[in-house]
């Protein structure tokens, strides 16, 4: 089939425009998470200094009672009134401050997260210009793969994380998946051009849809328990040194641990999905549903090392070690992903490059 080249070109632009306003959205995520830092520390202020009125104000009470009980006067009811209508004065405005400081962050996460949302949507029309422009869905080379599994990522990742006490966590997405993507769009581009033949089957699109899902909510889970890992050595209210710093903002360990081991319980049903599929399609493309390849070793050791991380995420003995051995599946699959397309030879060696 003929290519549009146009199309293409467009394509390429909305990836180009797609991975400037990324870039905008992790500038503004970083100042997010700086400002997020004072936020928890005016808020910890604010709890202290409160406490610490009322304790004055209940000390003073007492030593105003058992003055009146020994004079027979209210001389100090004025005094003591006073200081705690001042002190309460000031605990309000200290709260006003707070709460300003929370509207202007939370404006800043809302015009963070619309960014995404944009980027989103401009991936997603270079995906789908790709497709148009090639007359085929647009998982033919690396490439394209790197390009629906960043896509993938940054989708589920602004679904699942659409409350706000999850924007802290978008520069530790971002950061990786901008990588991925700049070295997919200079090292890893393909011209346009149509598939070599042992891909054209009616199962690329299936099987590298699956996959490439899998994969996407595989790599976000891997991230989180990375942070889990983090927030674990860094407890929350004891950070300290330089990546105390770094954990500051983040949420509580058991509450980040929780995020990743509900993605990667997707995660590795879809995967073992797109294995199935991919045998199927083997079956049919080359006769047998299995025969050890490289890509196949690494995808099925893969899938084993997800369900090793649900089993001890299960085993109170083993919990400890679940995050590091999610951290492991992430590795693997990223192993699996260049390593073993670009560098090992086998039957998926021509998934490179055109």
């Amino acid at each position: 089939m003929q290519i549009d080249q146009n199309l293409s070109n467009f394509s390429d632009l909305a990836v180009q425009t797609a991975f400037v306003v990324y870039c905008v959205a992790l500038l503004m995520s970083l100042l997010y998470y700086g400002r997020i830092r004072s936020l928890i520390e005016a808020r910890r202020v604010g709890r202290s200094e409160a406490s610490k009125v009322l304790v004055g104000a209940g000390a003073e009470a007492g030593t105003a009672t058992g003055s009146d009980a020994a004079t027979g006067t209210g001389a100090t009811d004025a005094s003591t009134d006073y200081e705690a209508e001042a002190a309460s004065a000031a605990a309000t405005m200290s709260e006003e401050k707070v709460a300003e400081k929370e509207r202007k962050l939370d404006k800043l996460g809302g015009m963070t997260s619309s960014l995404m949302w944009v980027g989103i949507a401009l991936h997603a029309a270079a995906i789908v210009l790709r497709g148009l422009a090639t007359g085929r869905f647009p998982f033919g080379n690396l490439y394209e793969y790197v390009l629906m599994v960043s896509f993938g990522v940054l989708l589920v990742g602004n679904i699942a994380m659409q409350r706000k006490e999850w924007r802290t966590v978008w520069p530790w997405i971002l950061t990786p998946v901008l990588a991925l993507m700049f070295y997919g769009s200079t090292k890893l581009y393909a011209e346009s051009a149509p598939v070599v033949p042992a891909l054209q089957s009616h199962w690329l699109p299936i099987h590298v849809t699956v996959v490439s899902l899998g994969a996407s909510i595989g790599i976000i889970s891997g991230i989180i328990s990375l942070l889990t890992l983090l927030r674990q050595w860094q407890p929350k209210n004891a950070e300290r040194g330089i990546f105390g710093a770094l954990a500051y903002p983040l949420p509580s360990a058991a509450k980040i641990d929780r995020l990743a081991y509900r993605l990667a319980v997707i995660t590795l049903p879809t995967l073992g999905l797109g294995i199935i599929l991919g045998a199927i399609w083997a079956e049919s493309a080359w006769g047998r549903f299995w025969g050890w390849d490289p890509k196949e070793t690494m995808s099925f050791a893969t899938w084993i090392l997800y369900a090793a991380y649900l089993h001890a995420r299960a085993t109170p003995a083993f919990r400890k070690a679940a995050p590091w051995i999610n951290v492991l599946a992430m590795a693997a699959m990223v192993f699996n992903l260049f390593f073993i397309n670009m560098v090992v030879s086998g039957l998926h060696s021509y998934a490179g490059l055109n």
